[in-house]
């Protein structure tokens, strides 16, 4: 979330690939398509996403100072901590350092539910994650990379980055997002735990460390990488581009995120399965998306990053009530 990031290089949870659709390995971004005319995307995920979480950071940490004032100067505390270790470390620039740090706020609040209180049991945990799954994949071989000139970039990560990788998360886990879930006939299940609630939250932050694992560690594995929609060898740094090996490590860190958090978030095994899987899928929409539309130049990698992440939560949604009927997990 704070060490890792990119912009046309390694992501983290905080940051976003430059061409947003690295999922599963596949390269780098395209610098055949000049993606100038779309920083409005940029901007329009940033406006979405912001706002609102620190909104409802605002309200939360206010409600909870006249509940439990420990629940409020640990959440502001530790998200605060955290954006000021980003901003001095220089992966983020101020504006990114206080985004993360309304998002992380937003997300921790709307995941405490275990008294007494214990930061960990929210979704610190899972971002947290996050953060060291990325920090390794992009440490990993960097000699290598910089001599391919995918290597993490040196800058600060943008406020805009931070909101189209983590904002996702925070938007849907919010308290109008539960009582929208929660007024949900087909999400009313018996055999749901309360944590279910959190499931597509989750999921959002399964795909944004399989995005970046991925990428990171596809480079690695595999030097001729395929295009998802075609099959066909494409050249490293062809958005839409897909590697075996990036394709399985990303399941990995999807898998990781998933069982850290339903662990923390005390879920049952529905919650462990159904984030893991949106996380999955969210991956390969992401690659899809970066082969079809970035490459055409109609989405820039913000716009790439955040609507995968919101297209791994909302797959979960949809799977919720279906896999919590089955048999095998019960």
């Amino acid at each position: 979330m704070f060490c890792s990031a990119i912009e046309c290089k390694p992501i983290d949870p905080w940051t976003t690939s430059a061409s947003g659709s690295f999922a599963l390995g596949w390269g780098r971004y395209d610098e055949s398509v000049d993606q100038s005319n779309l920083q409005w995307q940029s901007k329009a995920v940033l406006l979405l996403v912001l706002p609102a979480v620190a909104v409802d950071a605002v309200f939360e940490a206010r409600w909870w100072s006249a509940q439990a004032t420990s629940v409020a100067i640990w959440t502001l505390g530790l998200s605060a901590l955290l954006g000021l270790f980003a901003w001095t470390a220089r992966s983020a620039t101020s504006g990114a350092a206080f985004t993360g740090a309304a998002i992380t706020a937003s997300l921790m609040f709307s995941t405490t539910m275990t008294f007494p209180y214990e930061p960990w049991r929210t979704g610190l945990t899972p971002v947290l994650a996050v953060l060291i799954l990325t920090s390794i994949s992009t440490g990993l071989g960097r000699r290598h990379k910089e001599h391919l000139g995918t290597a993490e970039s040196r800058r600060g990560r943008k406020a805009a980055q931070v909101a189209a990788n983590l904002g996702a998360a925070a938007l849907v886990s919010s308290g109008i997002a539960q009582s929208w879930q929660i007024n949900q006939s087909w999400l009313r299940l018996p055999t749901l735990a309360p944590s279910a609630v959190f499931t597509a939250g989750l999921a959002a932050l399964c795909e944004a460390a399989a995005d970046t694992v991925s990428s990171e560690l596809g480079q690695l594995f595999d030097t001729r990488p395929r295009m998802i929609t075609t099959l066909r060898v494409a050249k490293a740094g062809t958005d839409g581009a897909i590697s075996l090996g990036g394709t399985m490590a990303g399941v990995g860190a999807a898998s990781v995120v998933a069982l850290v958090g339903s662990a923390a978030l005390r879920g049952d095994p529905v919650v462990f399965y159904v984030s893991w899987v949106g996380g999955v899928f969210g991956l390969l929409f992401d690659s899809v998306l970066g082969a079809t539309l970035e490459r055409r130049g109609w989405l820039n990698n913000d716009a790439v990053n955040f609507l995968s992440t919101l297209s791994a939560a909302a797959f979960a949604l949809a799977a919720l009530p279906f896999l919590a009927q089955t048999k095998m997990l019960h």
